[in-house]
């Protein structure tokens, strides 16, 4: 994918995933979603069990398993449909995907300019504030315009 195609795909996705962001701090109720919503509607477990075509223990386990994190996305979307509900999953990034790639490219950036900026000093070369903070600046537009996998590989 070109950076600039890369560049519109974050800021679509962000327009997509702006309303998520305000419903960070829902939290799953603390024995489970699934059991809210079935004991809510005042249905019982063996009625849920036949729904899902399982026995009434096999639910305890799904609810149990939603409860410590531990349900697969599958066994939740077939519960959800059992209880006429929808669901709904989304990786919600918790900044900007453009700023989280600006402060990564900072971050880069500063390793390089301080191995730079360490060799300079040794050969008595210093640069004044202004010109490290410019090319400071041009390197982090460099490293976001090149994007990629490159600038999430590990620190050195």
């Amino acid at each position: 994918m070109r950076p600039e195609d890369r560049a519109t795909a974050r800021r679509q996705l962000d327009k997509r995933l702006n309303s998520w962001r305000e419903l960070h701090n829902q939290v799953r109720p603390p024995r489970g979603w699934i059991k809210a919503i079935r004991e809510a509607l005042g249905m019982t477990a063996a009625q849920l069990a036949e729904r899902l075509g399982v026995s009434q223990p096999r639910v305890f386990t799904m609810e149990k398993a939603e409860a410590t994190g531990a349900i697969t996305l599958d066994s939740l979307e077939r519960a959800a449909n059992a209880l006429d509900c929808q669901l709904v999953y989304a990786l919600v990034p918790r900044k900007p995907l453009d700023q989280l790639v600006r402060e990564r490219a900072e971050i880069k950036a500063k390793q390089r300019l301080k191995s730079a900026s360490h060799t300079m000093v040794l050969e008595a070369q210093g640069v004044d504030a202004a010109d490290e903070r410019e090319q400071f600046e041009h390197l982090v537009r460099q490293l976001i315009e090149k994007g990629g996998s490159k600038l999430w590989e590990a620190d050195a």
